[in-house]
């Protein structure tokens, strides 16, 4: 029972030192392939590959040149996969996040469309009541 009590205590210790590394890394890695994608407008492997490199390389930059040129390559040769394991799920999925945004975009812009559309025709509507009221243009010219 001390022992387990002791690994529940070093688990505790050195999760909490790891566990912020972690949440760092891979909200870093996240921003920066989010960025990338949208930023191109396209999500592909070199999204990810670029993402991993720049995280491991700033990740190592304290171990000076060697410690970011291992990192670069660290994070490049881990950001491949994780990518390439992301687009096969969103593949799988049924639709992949530039398809979504695509279609949501295309569907607010119908629907700002029908919108201006409808405001034109109440327009052109309230155009021809006043012209009907104030006798149009054909009572206008019969009084000439």
């Amino acid at each position: 029972q001390s022992a387990h009590r002791a690994g529940l205590r070093s688990f505790l210790r050195y999760g909490w030192r790891w566990s912020w590394r972690v949440a760092a890394f891979v909200t870093i890695f996240n921003t920066v392939s989010t960025g990338l994608s949208v930023y191109r407008n396209k999500t592909t492997i070199s999204n990810f590959a670029s993402a991993g490199a720049f995280t491991g390389a700033l990740f190592r930059m304290h171990l000076g040149l060697q410690g970011l040129a291992g990192g670069f390559v660290f994070g490049t040769v881990f950001g491949i996969p994780a990518g390439g394991l992301l687009m096969i799920m969103q593949q799988l999925s049924g639709e992949t996040l530039q398809e979504k945004r695509n279609r949501e975009r295309r569907e607010l812009y119908e629907r700002k469309l029908a919108e201006w559309q409808s405001r034109l025709s109440v327009t052109e509507d309230l155009g021809q009541t006043e012209n009907n009221a104030q006798g149009g243009p054909e009572m206008k010219r019969t009084r000439e």
